[in-house]
């Protein structure tokens, strides 16, 4: 019997982390053979050109499509997709994946999804069903349910939104947040070998910061990014690990802010375009404080656990562990927030905190279904009614009117 052809693509250094456990399965696996498409800001030098670091960890790309333009407004955003769906439609139609995986929300998702969609290939998509109220992406990961035919979700209340969504429940599946399952698994450095790693020495507190876009605000990127700067003036002693925001419209606009304020403090804080997922997720162990708005935010940093200070709107709807602390972006909270995190009857919560986002052992889960799940007829798709019964042929007039 011929290996199944499995696709996978990432387009940013963040889901990659969260795929690679699943790319190494599938490439270990003798029943199913792995295509890798990179594209994004993998390709991008202003992000680090992390494609490179695919091909470290022993993979091979089989496509890389270039989509990124020069500008991160909403035309430049909207243009980048025109070129994805162009580039991604030639790369398909060369490999002929039996099936293709894509994972979250971002732009770069939605244009291969549109490709395939159109070529009839089946796609199986990771992390539909959640909700994030700040940013586009909610749009985005929505309409990519819509257009995928296999659903790996992380908790038992976004498997029941897939299934609201009109998704057959025989094709959603529970496996959990595949990103848990790089702390099971991942040799972590310990604190002299991540410093050595970062050339940084952490202190006391240190601060792991990351602050996307949020896409739907109305506004300024560079007041919001502002108010958390002004608020790590109030902790001077404090040091700051800050990585880059995400190529989405106004990216720019706010690693601009960062960078100009890490020139200043340059004795207590460094900017790093990525850190990459082994130390990511090893400074999730030895810094104070995880802050910003991104999402390892609720996902990996209650499995630490470490206390999240989530800033702003971009997360909501996404649920939270007691490790969590939500607040708006204005420094005073900021400030308020961060010192509550940092105090000792908050710190003596964190023993019993788990997060929300499952065991940690989605990846075989996923790779399991991906080999068992029956592919023919798989992209014909059939809308799932909630409702108990057919409607009356007078219902069906009454709903027309």
């Amino acid at each position: 019997m011929a290996t199944r052809r499995v696709c996978i693509v990432t387009g940013t250094r963040a889901e990659y982390g969260l795929l690679y456990w699943l790319m190494r399965e599938v490439k270990e696996d003798p029943d199913l053979d792995l295509q890798i498409i990179a594209t994004g800001m993998h390709l991008s030098p202003e992000f680090g050109l992390t494609y490179q670091e695919i091909e470290e960890d022993g993979f091979e790309i089989d496509e890389k499509v270039e989509m990124l333009t020069s500008s991160d407004t909403p035309v430049g955003i909207a243009k980048s997709m025109g070129l994805g769906t162009i580039g991604f439609a030639d790369a398909l139609h060369r490999l002929e994946p039996d099936v293709l995986v894509l994972l979250g929300d971002r732009y770069e998702v939605l244009a291969v999804a549109q490709a395939a969609m159109v070529a009839r290939i089946p796609i199986a998509h990771i992390h539909g069903g959640e909700v994030t109220e700040g940013a586009v992406d909610d749009s985005i990961r929505h309409a990519v349910t819509k257009m995928a035919h296999v659903h790996f979700v992380a908790t038992a209340p976004f498997k029941k939104r897939v299934i609201q969504l009109g998704e057959r429940p025989g094709r959603v599946f529970n496996v959990g947040a595949p990103g848990l399952d790089y702390l099971r698994h991942l040799d972590l450095m310990d604190r002299d070998e991540l410093e050595s790693s970062l050339d940084f020495e952490l202190g006391g507190p240190t601060f792991l910061i990351t602050y996307h876009p949020a896409t739907l605000q109305t506004r300024p990127p560079e007041e919001s990014t502002d108010e958390l700067l002004k608020a790590l003036d109030q902790f001077p002693e404090a040091r700051l690990i800050f990585t880059k925001a995400n190529a989405d419209a106004d990216g720019r606009t706010i690693n601009q802010r960062i960078e100009r304020y890490v020139n200043e403090e340059s004795h207590r804080a460094q900017l790093y375009s990525s850190l990459g997922q082994k130390r990511y997720l090893s400074a999730l162990h030895h810094v104070d404080l995880v802050l910003g708005n991104s999402s390892s935010g609720l996902t990996e940093a209650p499995a630490v656990p470490v206390p999240t200070v989530n800033l702003g709107a971009r997360q909501d709807g996404r649920p939270r562990a007691e490790s969590v602390i939500d607040c708006r972006e204005q420094t005073d909270e900021i400030v308020e927030s961060i010192r509550s995190a940092l105090s000792d009857s908050f710190r003596e919560r964190l023993e019993n905190v788990t997060s929300p986002y499952g065991d940690g052992r989605a990846t075989p889960r996923i790779c399991r279904h991906l080999k068992e799940i029956t592919l023919e007829g798989l992209t014909t798709k059939s809308f799932y009614d909630l409702n108990v019964g057919e409607p009356s042929a007078a219902s069906e007039q009454e709903q027309c009117k």
